[in-house]
């Protein structure tokens, strides 16, 4: 985006907050409508039940609401809406201990191999993250399936950019590890690019 339509677009986001502290239902309907989606693909990721995680996005725009006051209208809302649900998330998973994968319904890197090698290699992504920490795990989630910016990730987890690339690059080598130890060498280079690190100097940071 750019510059330009960066200042548009916050300009368009602080007229919407606006609106909605007013009290304009239509604004807050816009707001919700703006936004629910990313909200609710990171509860899902992040809590890995349909259900717990329709629950908690309800709850997140509740919070958002009741906190809009507090809301810097100098920096981007989309993170710190993004940061909240986030925040959510971890009081859930500590409240209730999930039963099912991290990674259900995570949009990974494509494999456009033939069926039973993609169903295998698939498996074998979502087994990977499974074993990241959870810091890894989270910056790996916002980075590949919801698309944020590292500034933007960096704003939802309240860490320097410095540390989103290293965790992203740390992420991206635990994975690569564990998929070559299990054979897919081949596959990984020519089918899952986007794993490989980008920054190869973000390593030991």
């Amino acid at each position: 985006m750019t510059k330009m339509g960066e200042d548009s677009a916050r300009r368009e986001e602080r007229e919407l907050v606006r609106a909605c502290l007013r009290g304009d239902a239509l604004a807050t309907c816009r707001l919700v409508a703006r936004f629910q989606r990313d909200v609710y693909a990171v509860c899902l990721r992040l809590l890995g039940h349909v259900q717990d995680a329709e629950e908690v996005t309800q709850e997140v725009f509740l919070r958002v609401f009741r906190s809009l006051r507090c809301w810097d209208k100098t920096r981007p809302l989309r993170p710190w809406i993004l940061a909240i649900a986030v925040n959510r998330c971890r009081s859930w998973l500590r409240q209730r201990p999930r039963t099912k994968p991290l990674t259900d319904g995570l949009q990974m890197p494509r494999y456009d191999g033939p069926g039973e090698s993609l169903w295998e290699l698939q498996e074998a992504l979502e087994e990977a993250l499974r074993q990241l920490r959870e810091e890894y795990k989270l910056v790996f989630v916002l980075y590949h399936d919801r698309h944020l910016a590292y500034e933007e990730i960096a704003e939802v987890i309240g860490r320097p950019v410095g540390t989103v690339k290293t965790w992203l690059h740390r992420a991206r080598l635990e994975l690569l590890d564990y998929l070559r130890r299990r054979g897919w060498s081949n596959e990984l280079a020519v089918y899952v690019p986007s794993l490989l690190p980008l920054d190869s100097s973000a390593a030991g940071r």
